[in-house]
């Protein structure tokens, strides 16, 4: 049986992604205190200190570009029809 995204609620799908985002942002911390720990003078503290920074930062833009593409999806999805899935009923293991 075929299923259709019709449409994506769009404040709902934002703040999952801008968590989402946020927690991928820490990846970036443990190199932004290296920096600021052992560069020196190699790297700027500036450097360092927006790497430490950069789960917000990708958590504003998740958020902001999350927008963006829910509201083209329900746009392009009026017109074209959504993202279809087939699904299957599995038996119980």
């Amino acid at each position: 049986m075929k299923k259709q995204i019709a449409r994506i609620s769009i404040l709902q799908s934002s703040k999952i992604s801008t968590a989402l985002y946020f927690l991928m942002g820490f990846i970036y911390t443990p190199i932004g205190i290296a920096m600021l720990v052992f560069g020196g003078d190699k790297f700027p503290k500036v450097i360092g200190i927006v790497y430490i920074a950069m789960p917000v930062v990708m958590g504003i833009f998740g958020f902001i570009f999350f927008v963006i593409f829910a509201a083209l999806y329900n746009f392009l999805a009026k017109l074209l029809g959504g993202i279809e899935f087939d699904f299957k009923d599995v038996g119980e293991s």
